[in-house]
């Protein structure tokens, strides 16, 4: 690429954030993904260095379906979406654009849930309503096979009034359910469980420290 501009653009990422990259500010891990595949390398050669590739990695597609990974490696690929989840007053949602997957191994998966793996995909929250449980910008991985509400008080993505959120919920009597925040400081909100859509449960986050 010409310029780190151009590089930025065909990676998918901020400017800002690339040339901070470059400059060696904080790791790019979180965009190794990307900026493999804009520059035709692994990200283990990205993270690691080493002597310049003289061969292109291979796509994923030589590597198998997710079928074939899941049978011969205990391998799950677990999309990572690019959608906000609030975790305080809410933020539209809007159509799903994958922006890469991560490898989970499957025994890990299994602590945690057991449907199918192509129902999972991991998103990140912002807003503090749910501290300190979760956190501005943890990564949140949700379970769209449960979608059903049983056990009272459990933490789950969900969108209503037009609005996604990840809260607690509890069923009242009435038709009611209430949405409820970890933060002490934020109020619950009552609302008819039909206007609630529940996205899937909230299964596991992680969080850089």
């Amino acid at each position: 690429y010409a310029t780190a501009q151009d590089a930025a653009k065909a990676a998918g990422i901020g400017a800002v954030s690339f040339r901070a990259y470059e400059n060696n500010q904080h790791g790019f891990t979180k965009h190794a993904t990307k900026l493999s595949r804009a520059f035709g390398v692994s990200v283990e050669w990205l993270v690691d260095g080493g002597p310049m590739p003289t061969e292109d990695p291979p796509a994923l597609g030589e590597l198998g379906t997710p079928e074939d990974l899941s049978d011969k490696y205990g391998i799950a690929l677990v999309r990572q979406v690019d959608i906000t989840y609030a975790m305080g007053d809410g933020s539209v949602i809007e159509d799903y654009p994958e922006t890469s997957f991560i490898p989970f191994s499957l025994d890990f998966l299994r602590r945690f849930t057991r449907g199918a793996t192509d129902k999972l995909f991991i998103a990140t929250g912002i807003g503090d309503s749910m501290e300190p449980t979760l956190r501005r910008e943890d990564l949140v991985m949700i379970d769209a096979s449960q979608n059903r509400l049983g056990l009272q008080d459990q933490i789950w993505a969900l969108t209503y009034a037009g609005s996604g959120m990840i809260k607690r919920v509890r069923r009242l009597t009435g038709g009611k359910v209430q949405l409820l925040s970890d933060n002490p400081a934020v109020p619950p909100l009552d609302a008819n469980e039909d206007d609630v859509y529940l996205v899937g449960k909230v299964v596991w986050s992680a969080r850089l420290m």
